[in-house]
């Protein structure tokens, strides 16, 4: 009961406490759901002494498969899983959704991204490290991970089944519908408003672009988490190597302007221009669109670990560590500099008509058409994978919420659902749908969160024996060679 209470208790303090701080700035309102987000980071990061700054090194090593045991049990490696959970945040989140931000919430936006990433990253590695503590190996040889379980069955260990299973079922019904939203018909008609600028066809017959995704998505979830694992391990890195160089292209072509760019960003992050909603309307954008990218404690990700190789939970959770850092303070930060830079955000600009349709993806692809005329192009093939990649990893996800509600024998079910809607989403107006995917993000985090909170010492206690292991050396004498 102490254990219990002391955990949420902390969590309230912190969220007060951030509120009353930014309550203090005149004019800046934030919503619930941001300070929730924003205090879960803090806490986290300072209960676990910035373990998002001093174990990337030993997170690498992991990575690399230094540390592999013959003990390990699972389905998946460790980069597996990486690049599974990556290719569900890297992508329309880093280009639509941080143009959408940059858009809607001014350049300022660009620094509580960053902000929202190294708090994200905390949050990240708990959640994880949690999946993995309390994942469930199925008759079928699936595993059962993420929020569902740790929210049920951590909870239920310290006497809570009921209150832990509420919350769990409540969280498997959002993340269903997050999966059918902002993982499946936002993904494909972004993918599609851009495609369909450089392809008159698919502007013409926009049906035929659903229906060849839902072939080729249709042929991945079949086989399961480890076909999505080795689709992902291809793909990610030709993704991100593609969109980084193009990213790097623009920023050295443009190099004077970066200074006044970050000059811009960090002015604004603090300004009380009402042009886009001041700090309040910075903050808000940011960790929107933060965590739109990167899932940090939203609890999706943690399903993509939990099949994972690994003799220890908290092994994975470190790995972890690497997708906010890759997906939001990399490849976001990078994505905003060029908006910034080549000023499409702008609302008295010649752009304003795909701000207003709330068309990031296309937006981004105006930007970099600036300085690469020819680029579009490649951006319209690079979204296309983008997108396929995301629709993949969040249809295992919604899947592993669906199999937890009804069980494994239904699933086709949603399978069949899953498809099917990706083929509606071309043809249908989906401008609507970009709030209420990130309405339905934000909204998995009030129970992933509050879980978070209360078994935050659980994985506390077990990075403290993982360290003591890793400083004795007992981790490099049971590595395999």
């Amino acid at each position: 009961m102490g254990e219990f209470f002391s955990g949420v208790n902390s969590f309230l303090e912190a969220a007060l406490f951030f509120d009353i701080l930014f309550g203090m700035v005149e004019g800046v309102k934030l919503p619930f759901l941001v300070v929730w987000l924003i205090s879960g980071g803090i806490y986290l990061t300072l209960l676990t002494k910035f373990i998002n700054l001093r174990m990337f090194k030993h997170s690498f090593d992991i990575l690399r498969g230094k540390y592999r045991t013959v003990d390990d049990v699972g389905e998946i490696s460790s980069f597996g899983a990486l690049t599974t959970a990556l290719s569900a945040t890297v992508g329309l989140g880093n280009i639509a959704g941080v143009a959408l931000a940059v858009a809607l919430g001014g350049p300022g936006a660009t620094f509580w991204m960053i902000v929202a990433g190294f708090l994200g990253m905390s949050l990240k590695f708990t959640e994880v490290t949690l999946s993995l503590q309390h994942r469930v190996f199925l008759k079928d040889g699936t595993v059962m991970g993420g929020a569902m379980e740790y929210l049920s069955r951590g909870l239920a260990e310290k006497g809570y089944a009921k209150f832990g299973k509420i919350l769990s079922l409540i969280f498997a019904v959002f993340m269903i519908g997050g999966a059918i939203g902002g993982g499946n018909v936002f993904q494909v008609s972004q993918a599609l408003g851009v495609v369909s600028q450089e392809v008159e066809f698919f502007d013409k017959f926009p049906i035929i672009f659903g229906i060849l995704i839902a072939v080729f998505v249709g042929f991945v979830i079949i086989g399961g988490v480890t076909r999505i694992a080795k689709i992902t391990e291809f793909l990610v890195p030709i993704m991100a190597i593609i969109y980084v160089s193009a990213s790097l292209w623009i920023l050295a072509y443009h190099f004077e302007k970066i200074d006044d760019a970050i000059s811009i960003i960090f002015h604004e992050a603090f300004s009380t221009s009402a042009l886009y909603g001041g700090v309040a309307g910075s903050i808000v954008h940011g960790f929107q669109r933060a965590v739109f990218s990167s899932e940090a404690g939203i609890g999706s990700s943690p399903v993509a670990h939990a099949p994972v190789k690994t003799k220890y939970p908290v092994r994975q959770g470190l790995v972890a560590l690497y997708e906010p850092f890759i997906d939001t303070i990399v490849i976001c930060t990078m994505t905003a500099l060029v908006i910034v830079i080549t000023g499409v955000y702008e609302h008295d600009g010649a752009y304003m008509a795909l701000i207003e349709a709330k068309e990031g993806a296309a937006l981004t692809s105006a930007a970099y058409g600036t300085v690469i005329s020819w680029f579009p192009i490649i951006l319209s093939i690079s979204i296309t994978l983008f997108a396929f990649s995301t629709i993949i990893a969040w249809a295992y996800y919604g899947e592993r919420a669906w199999v937890y509600l009804f069980g494994s024998t239904y699933s086709i079910i949603y399978k069949l659902s899953f498809l099917l809607l990706i083929i509606i989403g071309t043809v249908v107006n989906t401008a609507v749908l970009v709030d209420f995917s990130f309405m339905l993000f934000l909204t998995m985090s009030l129970p992933n969160i509050l879980g978070l909170f209360i078994l935050s010492k659980d994985v506390k206690r077990a990075l403290e024996e993982y360290l003591v292991k890793l400083k004795s050396g007992e981790l490099d004498r049971e590595a395999i060679r």
